[in-house]
């Protein structure tokens, strides 16, 4: 399998599969810890909410890719043939531009979070590091919105 297709079809999955295992250690660890030895990382609970915020973000970005996320669609497949499609590729661009806007706006407020040097209370990592994430899944929303308007297109002209 080369790169290309690894990245396409793989992306957001490893990095969802990396942080879900880290996190189930992570808790596993904290719970086992804290019941059975008496103490617990003062750093794990925030670590685990911060991995579950990239996993809801990255998740968001998957859930395009798989055409899984939920929608109310009961009007659209009331529809039939160049207006289903029209219908479609609308709701897609108008969800193109929100996530547009979600990478645009998530880089100027990660930029300000960086700038203003704000850390995580017990990580002390920059907050700009951990919310690097929104525009990060705001942009990769943006190639799976653009890739699913292609194969909206593709079908449509094939079915042409």
């Amino acid at each position: 399998m080369d790169l290309k297709k690894i990245l396409d079809k793989h992306v957001e999955e490893f990095f969802l599969v990396i942080t879900m295992a880290i996190m189930v250690l992570l808790i596993f660890f904290q719970s086992f810890s804290r019941y059975f030895l008496g103490f617990s990382l003062s750093w794990g609970s925030e670590l685990a909410v911060y991995l579950h915020i990239w996993q809801i973000w990255l998740g968001a970005s998957l859930g395009i890719r798989l055409s899984e996320h939920v929608r109310i669609d009961v009007f659209v497949n009331l529809l039939k043939g160049k207006i289903k499609f029209i219908v479609d590729v609308f709701a897609s661009s108008i969800w193109f531009l929100f996530a547009l806007f979600l990478a645009y706006e998530g880089s100027l407020y990660v930029l300000d979070l960086l700038s203003n040097d704000q850390t995580s209370p017990t990580l002390g990592i920059q907050m700009g590091i951990i919310y690097i994430v929104i525009p990060l899944s705001g942009l990769l929303m943006c190639i799976r919105l653009i890739q699913h308007i292609y194969l909206l297109y593709s079908k449509e002209f094939k079915s042409s």
